[in-house]
């Protein structure tokens, strides 16, 4: 039973390496991003009101992405074992995941902190935009991202540390060679994939 949080800034590799390591461990990889584009392209009413924010480059207000966070861990494959990817993102939303794993009576094994330079992050973005189309990857919005992660995310990292849980991980690199680190420091706590 791994729960393990991927946190770093927008272009780290994060969603790559959250779906190799949610198979490697056979636990769920839960993006908030991934939820909050699903809804927006079937324009549900999360979606249509989340749609604003991510436009601007901004996050979706902590009330919406806590209901939705609550309401994915509740669900049967996230009970042994689950991987975030983009959440918490603030200062709340930590509090508001400590709650919800008190009252499950669980706890985060390991905090995996992606690092890279910001200007190999702009240029991920800028090809990863270009690529997919996705209209919320313009260079003004990324370069406004980085920024809000840099003030809203980066302090969160220092509470994990706080506990203990951190792994500071080079993001750069070729994909499997960031998956061995990851693995790596999974393991060295005493984390094994179930396979």
């Amino acid at each position: 039973m791994t729960r393990l949080l991927l946190i770093g800034p927008p272009g780290a590799g994060k969603g790559t390496q959250a779906a190799l390591l949610a198979q490697r461990f056979s636990i769920p990889a839960i993006s908030t991003g991934d939820i909050f584009r699903f809804n927006v392209k079937n324009q549900t009413p999360l979606g249509v009101e989340a749609k604003g924010y991510m436009d601007r480059g901004e996050y979706v207000p902590d009330s919406l992405t806590n209901a939705l966070v609550r309401d994915r861990l509740s669900h049967e494959d996230a009970q042994k074992g689950f991987l975030l990817d983009g959440y918490p993102r603030t200062s709340d939303q930590t509090e508001e995941l400590d709650d919800i794993l008190r009252e499950n009576n669980t706890k985060l094994d390991i905090v995996v902190q992606l690092t890279a330079d910001t200007n190999e992050l702009v240029r991920r973005l800028a090809h990863r935009a270009q690529v997919e189309g996705r209209a919320d990857d313009t260079p003004e919005v990324i370069r406004h991202r980085l920024d809000v992660y840099e003030e809203q995310t980066a302090p969160l990292i220092d509470i994990y540390a706080s506990r203990g849980l951190v792994a500071m991980i080079d993001g750069l690199g070729e994909i499997e060679d960031v998956t061995a680190r990851i693995i790596e420091s999974i393991e060295a706590r005493g984390l094994h994939p179930d396979a």
